[in-house]
């Protein structure tokens, strides 16, 4: 079991540098859009991770917004360092997901998806009617700096790539590390039977709870991340389509994938911007189109489809084996 998780994280790291190395030789708006992908992959990562509990959250846009407008803020005052921001957000969002956490806890099914939702448009109609916060407007940030180094406008966008990709790397493996471990094991089986986890002594209410501040601070960073590529921020990050993507993505990727969650997003940008490009009146079309073709011939993902593939592939070696 160490070797295989030694492999995937060595895997990971190698998926890594060879990324920001081709990232390099790229045009700017695929290093764009490559930032994007990342930025939201961490948000459907920490979906991935609540979707294994079998909880859904409508509302994840509230701590992917909170955390872009705590880097926008911050930098309306001058800092723009990107890990000082991005620290600051994840710190916010996960304190933002502690106190709803800890309400959340003890509902599920829709309750637990709609409580989420309500939030996060209270916090769109917030946004929206405050004039001090930007109002529809929203609120520019800065071109963010690194420990004291600025990039040129030339490399502001590859310096950018490389830093989300590495904060992208780093949650994976944690996210890998996290799902094998007891906790990570404790809550997946909150799905099949919570009494019994209750009669072992585990609280299920701790684990959705610690669950989803894990959750709530990938999606601060997610913003965070978010913020700074675009320069500008706006209240619809908290908007219900917003969180209906990250749902759309979650689904797409399935729950039981760490790499699947960046790889469905990047299959949904894809899509998004081609059809955005050859159907501007109807790409909600070809999306809808697609994610009901992705439920009827994938109904646990790209994971469920990659696991299914490759336990194929282990009963073809197992019956040659037999055979011989």
């Amino acid at each position: 079991m160490l070797s295989l998780h030694r492999n995937v994280a060595l895997g990971v790291l190698a998926i890594t540098i060879a990324l920001a190395v081709g990232g390099a030789f790229v045009p700017e708006w695929i290093l764009y859009t490559c930032a994007l992908v990342l930025a939201k992959g961490l948000v459907v990562l920490g979906l991935c991770l609540l979707l294994r509990m079998n909880l859904v959250s409508f509302g994840q846009g509230l701590y992917y917004c909170a955390g872009a407008y705590i880097c926008g803020l911050i930098s309306q005052l001058g800092i723009s360092d990107a890990f000082f921001l991005t620290l600051l957000a994840a710190l916010g969002s996960a304190l933002v997901g502690l106190v709803v956490g800890l309400f959340l806890s003890g509902y599920r099914s829709v309750f637990f998806a709609m409580f989420n939702l309500a939030l996060s448009m209270i916090l769109y109609g917030v946004l929206l009617k405050s004039i001090s916060l930007g109002g529809s407007d929203g609120v520019g940030v800065a071109a963010p700096s690194y420990l004291g180094y600025t990039p040129d406008n030339e490399m502001r966008l590859y310096i950018f790539f490389v830093f989300a990709l590495a904060i992208a790397c780093a949650s994976s493996l944690f996210a890998l590390f996290y799902t094998r471990s007891e906790m990570g094991l404790a809550s997946a089986s909150v799905k099949d039977c919570e009494i019994r986890l209750e009669y072992l002594g585990l609280s299920v209410r701790y684990l959705i709870t610690f669950n989803f501040v894990i959750a709530s601070t990938l999606a601060g960073i997610g913003g965070a991340l978010v913020a700074m590529v675009s320069g500008h921020i706006i209240p619809e990050l908290a908007y219900w389509t917003t969180s209906g993507e990250f749902v759309f993505i979650t689904v797409l990727s399935g729950p039981n994938g760490i790499l699947s969650a960046f790889g469905a997003t990047a299959v949904f940008e894809t899509i998004r911007l081609v059809a955005g490009q050859n159907m501007p009146n109807s790409w909600q079309i070809l999306l809808g189109s697609f994610l009901l073709l992705s439920i009827l011939f994938m109904p646990n993902g790209i994971s469920g489809l990659l696991r299914r593939s490759k336990g194929q592939k282990s009963n073809a070696v197992g019956e040659g084996v037999n055979n011989d």
